[in-house]
């Protein structure tokens, strides 16, 4: 688990100091041609509007490595307390701060310096005072029991080691008749266990999709109601290039994976 957690901080701190240098030039893609194959990534491009993007700054958008859009579809409220958990370089804590307006507040949980450092210098720059930014784990919220109304992340959660004990933060500092809604990474049918591991590399470089009945059932145990699941984005084989070939993977077994994963955007509620 801590050996994960470590790799994840690597990773994800690498790009919000590519982001930070990147200042005044345009970003590297946040999906390397190492992740994806080369060409546009299909699983986090497309994901905001242009009148979204326009109120960011641009180095806000440039570290986005989520797989949705869960302010967009979260039904934010005027005066909502809203935590975004592994919130990166900023991007939905901003756009969700925008959506509470000035009688709500947004935080932003990251356990990488580099992300929270990038953060505070986007929420600076949009002039967004309803914001805090948290350094901690998603596995351990350094939040109060009952504090917050909503609980967004996008595409997150499946890289924890610990889903459930993350399900359990999310109920616990949640309000009662408090929503669940995140962008994640699901597995919707079974696929061989060397073909997972391929894909998911390609996907999230080191993602850990669960199934979606899996999900469910964690999130029922964490004390979820209303547990719902819409898929948003599906993955195809044919989008990865040709990083499944350079893997070793066959194109019969490519294709026995062609929509095995997608996108979610899972909705739950604190009874």
């Amino acid at each position: 688990m801590t050996e994960l957690r470590e790799t994840v901080k690597a990773k994800y701190g690498a790009v919000a100091q590519t982001v930070i240098d990147s200042e005044g030039k345009t970003p590297a893609s946040c999906c390397s041609t190492t992740c994806c194959g080369g060409g546009e990534d299909p699983i986090s491009s497309d994901l905001y509007e242009d009148a979204e993007k326009a109120l960011l700054p641009e180095q806000a958008v440039a570290a986005s490595l989520g797989c949705g859009n869960p302010t967009a579809l979260a039904e934010l409220r005027q005066g909502d307390v809203v935590l975004d958990l592994g919130s990166g370089g900023g991007i939905d804590v901003l756009l969700s701060a925008r959506r509470v307006g000035a009688s709500g507040k947004a935080y932003g949980l990251d356990m990488t310096d580099e992300m929270l450092a990038l953060a505070r210098q986007n929420q600076q720059k949009a002039g967004v005072t309803n914001v805090e930014f948290l350094k901690g784990e998603i596995e351990n919220v350094p939040l109060p029991s009952n504090a917050v109304d909503v609980i967004i992340s996008n595409c997150v959660i499946n890289l924890s080691a610990d889903k459930d004990r993350v399900l359990a933060e999310a109920f616990r500092v949640l309000k009662s008749g408090g929503r669940f809604a995140v962008s994640d990474v699901v597995s919707q049918r079974e696929v061989p266990a060397s073909i997972r591991q391929s894909m998911e590399h390609w996907i999230g470089c080191i993602a850990g999709a669960l199934d979606v009945k899996d999900y469910r059932k964690k999130l029922e145990k964490a004390g979820f109601t209303d547990v719902s699941f819409e898929i948003t984005r599906e993955y195809r084989s044919s989008e990865a290039g040709s990083f499944l070939a350079t893997a070793g993977v066959s194109a019969e077994d490519a294709a026995a994976a062609d929509r095995a994963f997608a996108s979610a955007f899972i909705r739950a509620t604190k009874p």
